[in-house]
């Protein structure tokens, strides 16, 4: 009996324990339920959602006319939930192969059969965001996607989450590539991007994400919080067609004289916006890219180019006349034991004025007037430098510009020959945009305008914020002085150093600048061994000018190193350019509205030359009646007279002022094998034309251009 009752005491004991961990347990559940509940509820949503940030669109880049030179282009991840609540079995079997064949022959990556196996092992472990397609698709693939089987169900029956991701596209490729810029992920970058990413990023929005697997975090549909703003589209001040030349131009000089990198800068007088900045550095292979903005960034010694400022402080100043002589003797002195040369050293040029100096661009010369002029108070000549803006940054619209440095005679490193060093360019430094700045304000009447990337800030086609002219210094000088300086700098280009870029329908004035590049500790090097920089700045036209331009070339290296011969022909090219697509520089009317000078004009067809004609109001006579065909073209009349070219069968054509399009349609239509070389019209062909000829007869045509 005793035993029993132990055994009934031991099971009483078990019971009692057991409903006093459920009372326990009952206590901390209505403990939990209902006076810690909303606190564990709250710690349980931060884990499962959070709140994320939403990327706003991105603002574009526009050339001035509006043409696109930088944009996001949409692209998405493809991933779905394979756990979601609408997506049932039934569906899911019913739907994956003809989902899985149409995965299939869009990427051609993989079989249907893959894509099947794949998609079922990851409904089988519930992935939560599965990526679909290992890459991103773009907007024309996302709607494809969208109507593929299941997925037409939409997002909650069929799982499918896609991500917009934004991609920066530049459309024009490498043209003002480093000018337009880019950022990086950990925002850090360079151009128009970085130093208006604020503009353009806008503002991001916010919305609630819940967290799917580990620390992957997806937008709950629905739950925006607070709308992302859209970015600025900011309008640049640059020419497409204008950057493309000036960018080619400085291209094949580079290339054509080995140079290890070079800069080209085309602005605009009156407001200073740069319609044109090409930058450009030699590859390890030979070719070029813009990876580097030496026009902004690159602060060297300008060499001659730097005598124009020097002239301006001795005119102003009233210390020298255009029309004093000025003795170059043998095209050599010493200053301090320091060997001062003209580039013509042997002989010199003698006796000549003044302004005959600075058109040579004589050293000798120059050192000779400004010693004579500041000898002894060389701090005057500084001071007037200095109120030109000269030891100033210009200020430009995007980051990276590295201030001037023009010594002052009390420096540390003022020695006896600085004077003279700093007359012709050397001991100062400036950087290619800072020398355009003092050129540009020479042909705006002494007016300096700070140089401009960026004209206005626009949101949906409305502009917020205009970007006006800024004036840095109202005049730089007086009228006699600046008119003295702009007959020099005419005069260069008429007969002095630059006589290769003179021009028979309009005027370029500026100075060529030949300069010894210093190598650090090894100095500027011994004879042979010496490396060049050529430069060329100036405006054109002279008599009234538009536009500045500067061209830079660093470390020719094929024997070429001479300013006019190597930076001067990039220079020709964009004012040509720029000169011939400016119609407000022609006046192709006479008051009775008859041209002035009828249009040059290209051999071809009929149709589509008499097309353009019509359309241009550009009178034309046909010499005989045809209705197809081909014509010549003479504009030595009051009229374009057009006469028909007769085409016979195994007879050479003549395809003589034809462009290459219309030349190669006739001539290959005829049989023949064609091979030209360069651009423009056909100016020779190796078969006369009359000849006759036989199919698969190779001929050669020789190009304008």
């Amino acid at each position: 009996m005793s035993v029993k009752k132990d055994i009934m005491w031991r099971i009483g004991i078990v019971y009692l324990g057991l409903l006093l961990l459920g009372l326990i347990i009952l206590g901390q559940a209505i403990k939990l339920q209902f006076f810690q509940g909303s606190k564990w509820r709250e710690e349980a949503n931060e884990v499962t959602y959070k709140r994320i940030s939403i990327e706003s669109s991105r603002g574009d880049i526009l050339a001035v006319d509006g043409r696109i030179l930088a944009t996001s282009i949409p692209y998405y991840e493809v991933r779905m939930d394979l756990n979601a609540k609408g997506l049932v079995d039934s569906v899911f079997n019913s739907k994956v192969d003809s989902l899985s064949r149409c995965l299939s022959n869009l990427f051609k990556d993989k079989s249907a059969v893959a894509y099947r196996n794949e998609l079922e092992k990851a409904r089988r472990e519930g992935k939560r965001y599965y990526a679909v397609v290992p890459r991103r698709v773009n907007y024309l693939e996302m709607k494809q996607i969208k109507a593929f089987p299941l997925f037409s169900l939409g997002k909650n029956k069929s799982g499918l989450i896609l991500i917009e991701v934004g991609r920066r596209l530049k459309p024009n490729g490498v043209l003002a590539a480093r000018t337009i810029g880019a950022i990086n992920a950990e925002g850090y970058g360079v151009g128009v991007e970085y130093s208006f990413d604020k503009d353009l990023k806008g503002t991001e929005g916010v919305a609630m994400a819940q967290r799917v697997a580990g620390s992957t975090w997806i937008p709950l549909s629905g739950e925006v919080e607070v709308e992302p703003k859209d970015g600025l589209d900011v309008v640049s001040t640059l020419d497409i067609n204008l950057q493309d030349v000036a960018q080619s131009a400085l291209y094949r000089s580079l290339e054509e004289n080995a140079a290890d990198h070079g800069t080209a800068v085309l602005m605009e007088v009156a407001t200073g916006e740069i319609r044109a900045i090409a930058n450009l550095k030699r590859n390890p292979d030979g070719s070029y890219s813009e990876n580097y903005n030496y026009a902004v960034g690159e602060s060297v010694e300008p060499g001659s180019t730097f005598k124009i400022p020097s002239l301006v402080c001795m005119l102003e100043d009233g210390l020298i006349s255009l029309d004093e002589k000025v003795d170059t003797e043998e095209g050599e002195i010493f200053i301090h034991n320091k060997s001062i040369k003209d580039s013509k050293h042997e002989g010199g040029h003698g006796v000549i004025t003044a302004q005959r100096v600075f058109e040579v661009s004589s050293n000798v010369g120059v050192v000779k007037l400004i010693n004579k002029s500041y000898k002894g108070r060389e701090a005057a000549f500084i001071d007037r430098l200095y109120s030109m803006k000269l030891d100033e940054k210009v200020g430009f619209d995007i980051k990276g510009e590295v201030k001037p440095s023009i010594k002052y005679p009390t420096d540390r490193y003022w020695s006896g020959v600085s004077l003279s060093m700093m007359s012709m360019g050397y001991e100062v430094k400036l950087t290619p945009l800072q020398m355009l700045t003092f050129y540009n304000a020479i042909a705006n009447n002494g007016k300096m305008v700070r140089p401009k990337l960026v004209k206005e800030l626009r949101l949906h086609g409305n502009v917020v914020r205009s970007f006006p002219p800024e004036v840095v210094v109202p005049s730089i000088a007086s009228k006699n002085t600046l008119d003295k300086v702009r007959r020099v700098l005419q005069g260069v280009v008429d007969s002095g150093t630059a006589t290769n870029l003179r021009n028979p329908n309009f005027k370029i004035a500026g100075k060529t600048g030949t300069a010894q590049i210093a190598q650090g500790s090894r100095g500027y090097g011994s004879e042979g061994r010496r490396v060049y920089q050529a430069s060329f700045v100036g405006y054109f036209p002279a008599n009234n000018p538009k536009y500045s331009c500067i061209v830079v070339i660093n470390s020719p290296s094929k024997g070429a190193y001479y300013a006019a011969l190597v930076a001067g022909p990039v220079f020709k090219e964009i004012a040509d350019r720029v000169y011939s697509t400016s119609l407000t520089w022609h006046k192709p009317l006479e008051p009775n509205g008859k041209f002035v000078d009828l249009p040059h004009s290209k051999s071809g067809d009929i149709k589509s030359l008499t097309t353009v004609l019509d359309g241009l109001k550009i009178p034309y006579r046909l010499k005989q009646e045809q209705n197809n065909g081909y014509v010549a073209i003479d504009s030595s009349s009051a009229e374009l007279l057009l006469s028909k070219r007769n085409i016979a069968k195994n007879i050479m054509p003549d395809v003589a002022n034809m462009g290459i399009k219309d030349a190669l349609f006739l001539l290959e239509n005829a049989g023949l094998k064609v091979a030209f070389k360069g651009k423009g019209h056909v100016k020779k062909q190796s078969i006369a034309a009359g000849e006759k000829i036989s199919r698969g007869q190779k001929v050669y045509l020789e190009m304008s251009m």
